[in-house]
């Protein structure tokens, strides 16, 4: 057993991702299972969201994503075991209005995590999404009557 250690990670910093990832293996010298959960969404009708709002939200649920596992992937690789769990959305698999950015961002990653599935299963890598219906997740409770006065959640 392994004592817990606190490591922060910003999922949409890119670039210290591969660096958290290899202290993870340094302390702990492999991951059984990597569960990616870390998301984030805006609502908004197209015209109204920024460019870099559409990348902010690319890069928090799609590239952070994709960087992390592939940084934990070829130790798993080598030891032929692992397990890779990808928490997603309804919305990777249907869009609704007004949440443009979210559901590109996580239709991204089902597709990027359905192809990585079936490139693991020779070695023995098991590939989950999970796409759950909405859930509340706010960072502090909007005023009764009114969830949605937070663009981020």
């Amino acid at each position: 057993t392994y004592a817990p250690k606190l490591i922060l990670l910003d999922i949409t910093d890119i670039n210290c991702i591969r660096d958290v990832a290899k202290e993870i293996l340094n302390c702990y010298g492999c991951v059984d299972i990597l569960i990616n959960n870390a998301s984030m969404k805006v609502k908004g009708a197209v015209q109204s969201i920024s460019l870099e709002l559409d990348k902010k939200i690319m890069d928090a649920n799609y590239f952070g994503p994709i960087t992390l596992t592939k940084a934990i992937l070829p130790n798993m690789i080598s030891r032929r075991t692992g397990q890779i769990v990808l928490i997603n959305s309804i919305q990777g698999k249907i869009g609704i209005p007004f949440r443009a950015a979210y559901a590109a961002s996580k239709h991204a990653a089902v597709g990027f995590f359905d192809c990585l599935r079936a490139e693991m299963e020779e070695y023995d890598i098991s590939v989950s999404t999970v796409n759950p219906t909405f859930i509340c997740s706010y960072h502090r409770q909007p005023a009764p009557g009114n969830w949605e006065a937070s663009i981020w959640k």
